[in-house]
C-alpha cells in the first residue's frame, strides 16, 4: 500500500508515470530501463482496450449473427430506446445535406404526433448527429456500411474506458502492473461490467468512458508537485471529458450530484485545497453550462440539484470563514452546522429555480426514490413502472457471487476496509486543533494522499448507489476493477490472479445464434409496405421506438420519458392495456392523432413481472381498479365497470368493430386501424380524462 506518504520539507518534481516502479526518488532521472519499462506499461494499456473491443464485437457478432441477417432485423435488434437514438443517426444520414438533417432534428414532428420539438434540446443525441457527419466526410462508404461504422465506435470506446481505469490504476499505484490487473478484471467480469454488446445506443455506453477519463484526469490533479503547465493543462482535460459525459447522458446531474458530494467531503476533512476545491466545482458548472447552450438552453439543466448545491457550498465556504479553527469537537459542531447550511441552501436554491423555470420534467425521479425507500404511499405510474423493471431494484446478491468468482471482490474489500480505516484516522487528525498538529512534529507527519482519498469515496459514494440502483452497478464495478488492482499491486497476489485469468480467456463463448424475431420482422415489413408514410402508430414505447428506426413511421409516445407532458401522453395511450370503454379508448387515441394502434400480447398477457408490477396492474392502480388474479386489493379499489381493452377488442363486438378495424395480425402483435367518428348533429361529449 502506498496510500500513506511522509511529508518532505522540499518540493522535488513529480516523475513521469510509471517512474515509481523502479525507483521511490522523485527526482531520479530516467533511465533506458526505465523508459523501455513505462513503454511497455503503455502498450499493455492499449493492447487491453483493444482486446476488450474486440471481444464485446465478437460476442455481439455471435449471439445475432450480425452480418448474416437482413437490415431489418438488424435493426429491431437495436431493442427499446436504442432504436430511437440509433433512428436519429439513420435520418441524418439519409438526409440531403447536414444542414437539413439538423433543421429536421431541431424542428421534429416524427416523434410524437400532432407536436414539433427540437431534439436536441429534449434529447442526448449530439453523438448520433457527430457520428453521421464524420460517415459522410470519411471516404468509407464504399465498404463499411452505417450501421457497422456506429457499432464499431461504441465498441472502440470499450477501448477508450479500459485504458482510462488502467492508467488509474496505474497513476495510484505507481506500477502499471496494476493497470494491467484491471484491465483483466474488467474483461473477465464483463456480465457485470458493461452490457455494451447488446444495448449498443444506450446513453451510458457513450458517456461512462468520458466519466473514466475524467476520474483519470482528477486523480492526476491531486497528485503533488505538478507545474504550474501541467496543472493547466490537466484542468482543460477534467473540463472536456466532464462536458463530453454531460453531453451524451441525459443522468449526467445525478452523477455529478454523488461526485460533487465527494469534493464537499474531501473538503470537510481537509484532504483538499481551497483551489482544487474551486477548481473541481468549476469544472462541473462551465460543463454543464457549455451543455445547457449546446442544448438549446434546457432548463433542466438550471435546475438540477448539482448546480443548486455547488452555489450553495461556494457561498457558505466562503461566509464561513472561520470554519476550519478550533479543536476536533469544535470542528465537529461547525461541521454539522455547514452542512446543514449547504443542504438547505441548496434545497431552497433548488425550489426557486424550478418555480422559475416552470420545471417539472425531472419530478418522477424523486416520486421514483420516494417510492423506493418508502417515504411515502404513492400509486404514481411513472415511478411504479420504473421500480417494477428489475434494473431500477436493487442490486442482487448473485452479482457479488459473480465478482467473488473471478476473485475481484476479495482484495476490493480487502482495500477498501484497510483505506478506510486510514482515512479515518486521517480525517480526525485534520480535525484536531492546528496547536496539536504543530505540536506533533510537521515534518514527521504523515498524510492521507488526496487522489486516492477520492478513489476511496469514489467506489464507496458510487457503489452505495449501485447498491440502491442496480442499473447504476455500472459507473461502481469497473472502477472497483482500478481499486482492487490497487489494493493487490506490490504482493504476490497478483501473479497468481495472472495465471488464473491466462486460462479463463479460453473459454471464449463461439456459439453462433443467428437473430430469431420473425413476428416482430413481419409486423415492419407489413407497416413499411401497407401504411401511409405519415401514418401515426400508438403503442407501447418499446415497441415504438423500434417503428421508428425500421419504418420512419410518426409516433405517439417513445422510450425517452424526460418530459411531463410526454409521460401524461404514455400513461393515456397505455390505456388500452387497462380497463376502458372502447369509445373513451377511442377518443384518447383520437385526441393523439393515432391512425393505428399496436396491441401486444407480451403485455395484455403478462407473466414476466409478479402481481402488482405488471403493466395492467400499474394502469389499474393509477385508475383505482382492482387487479387481476387472486390476491390482496387495497379497500378503496373498486371493480371496473369495462373489461379489459386489449382482451375484448379481441371479439370484434360491434361496439369495438364500430370504431377500430384489425388491419394485421399474428402470434405477437394486432393492429388496428382507429376509424373516424361520424359527425353528429348533437354536441359530443368532451374528452374523457385518462383516469377515472
Amino acid at each position: 500500500m502506498t496510500a500513506l506518504r511522509q511529508r518532505k520539507g522540499s518540493k522535488g518534481k513529480e516523475p513521469p508515470l510509471g517512474a515509481e516502479f523502479h525507483s521511490q526518488q522523485p527526482n531520479c532521472d530516467w533511465s533506458w530501463g526505465a523508459i523501455i519499462w513505462t513503454s511497455v506499461g503503455w502498450s499493455v494499456s492499449v493492447g487491453l482496450g483493444l482486446l476488450c473491443c474486440i471481444y464485446v464485437a465478437t460476442l455481439h457478432e455471435n449471439d445475432l449473427w450480425f452480418s448474416n441477417i437482413k437490415e431489418v432485423e438488424r435493426e429491431i435488434s437495436f431493442r427499446t430506446e436504442c432504436g430511437l437514438y440509433y433512428s436519429y443517426y439513420k435520418q441524418m444520414l439519409q438526409a440531403p445535406s447536414v444542414q437539413e438533417g439538423l433543421s429536421d432534428l431541431i424542428h421534429d414532428n416524427l416523434t410524437e404526433s400532432r407536436r414539433t420539438i427540437n431534439l436536441l434540446q429534449r434529447m442526448n443525441i449530439y453523438q448520433e448527429v457527430f457520428l453521421s457527419v464524420l460517415y459522410r466526410l470519411l471516404p468509407i462508404q464504399s465498404y463499411l456500411e452505417p450501421v457497422y461504422f456506429y457499432i464499431y465506435t461504441v465498441f472502440s470506446l470499450q477501448a477508450v474506458y479500459v485504458i482510462a481505469l488502467y492508467l488509474t490504476a496505474w497513476l495510484l499505484s505507481g506500477s502499471w502492473l496494476a493497470g494491467a490487473l484491471t484491465g483483466v478484471w474488467y474483461i473477465l467480469n464483463r456480465v457485470d461490467t458493461t452490457r455494451v454488446e447488446f444495448t449498443i445506443s444506450l446513453r451510458e455506453n457513450w458517456s461512462l468512458p468520458f466519466l473514466a477519463l475524467q476520474v483519470t484526469a482528477i486523480t492526476c490533479y491531486l497528485r503533488p508537485h505538478l507545474t504550474a503547465l501541467q496543472q493547466k493543462v490537466l484542468v482543460w482535460l477534467m473540463y472536456v471529458t466532464t462536458f463530453c459525459f454531460c453531453l451524451t447522458w441525459q443522468f449526467n446531474q445525478f452523477i455529478l450530484l454523488v461526485q460533487a458530494l465527494i469534493i464537499y467531503t474531501l473538503d470537510c476533512v481537509d484532504l483538499l485545497t481551497t483551489t482544487q476545491v474551486t477548481t473541481l466545482y468549476l469544472v462541473q458548472v462551465s460543463s454543464l453550462l457549455s451543455v445547457w447552450l449546446l442544448q438549446f438552453c434546457n432548463s433542466m439543466i438550471l435546475g438540477s440539484l448539482v448546480l443548486s448545491f455547488i452555489v450553495a457550498a461556494l457561498f457558505i465556504r466562503h461566509c464561513q470563514s472561520g470554519l476550519k479553527t478550533g479543536g476536533l469537537l469544535v470542528r465537529l459542531g461547525k461541521l454539522l452546522l455547514h452542512t446543514t447550511m449547504v443542504l438547505l441552501l441548496s434545497f431552497t436554491i433548488n425550489y426557486l429555480a424550478k418555480k422559475a423555470l416552470q420545471l417539472r420534467s425531472d419530478e418522477h425521479i424523486f416520486k421514483f426514490i420516494k417510492l423506493k425507500f418508502a417515504l411515502g404511499p404513492t400509486r404514481d405510474f411513472d415511478a411504479s413502472l420504473y421500480l417494477c423493471e428489475e434494473a431500477f431494484g436493487f442490486l442482487p446478491l448473485d452479482t457479488l457471487e459473480r465478482l467473488a468468482g473471478t476473485l475481484l471482490l476479495y482484495p476490493y474489500i480487502l482495500t477498501l476496509l484497510l483505506l478506510s480505516g486510514m482515512f479515518a484516522v486521517a480525517a480526525l487528525h485534520n480535525l484536531s486543533s492546528a496547536e496539536e498538529k504543530k505540536g506533533s512534529g510537521e515534518g514527521e507527519m504523515e498524510a492521507f494522499r488526496p487522489d486516492v482519498a477520492y478513489n476511496l469515496l469514489h467506489t464507496l459514494f458510487y457503489g452505495l448507489l449501485a447498491f440502491s440502483t442496480m442499473r447504476m452497478k455500472y459507473i461502481w464495478t469497473g472502477h472497483m476493477c482500478a481499486v482492487a488492482a490497487y489494493g493487490a499491486c506490490g504482493t504476490e497476489l497478483w501473479s497468481l490472479y495472472c495465471l488464473k485469468y491466462i486460462s479463463m480467456f479460453d473459454i471464449l463463448v463461439f456459439h453462433y445464434l443467428e437473430f430469431y424475431d420473425p413476428d416482430t420482422v413481419e409486423l415492419m415489413t407489413w407497416i413499411s409496405t401497407k401504411t401511409p408514410k405519415r401514418a401515426v402508430f400508438a403503442g407501447s414505447m418499446q415497441l415504438l421506438a423500434g417503428i421508428k428506426l425500421c419504418t420512419g413511421r410518426v409516433l405517439t409516445n417513445h422510450p425517452h420519458y424526460e418530459d411531463k407532458d410526454l409521460r401524461e401522453r404514455t400513461r393515456q395511450v397505455y390505456q388500452v392495456y387497462a380497463r376502458r370503454s372502447p369509445e373513451e379508448v377511442h377518443d384518447i387515441l383520437r385526441a393523439v392523432g393515432a391512425d393505428y394502434v399496436v396491441l401486444e400480447n407480451s403485455i395484455c398477457y403478462e407473466r414476466r413481472h409478479r402481481r402488482g408490477c405488471r403493466l395492467r396492474d400499474l394502469l389499474d392502480l393509477a385508475n383505482g381498479h382492482i387487479m387481476d388474479g387472486p390476491g390482496e386489493n387495497d379497500p378503496d379499489l373498486v371493480p371496473a365497470s369495462h373489461p379489459r381493452f386489449c382482451e375484448a377488442i379481441n371479439s370484434d363486438a360491434p361496439s369495438y368493430s364500430a370504431l377500430f378495424t384489425r388491419t394485421f395480425q399474428n402470434k405477437t402483435f394486432h393492429v388496428y386501424r382507429v376509424k373516424k367518428k361520424r359527425k353528429k348533429s348533437h354536441k359530443s361529449s368532451p374528452e374523457p380524462s385518462a383516469t377515472q
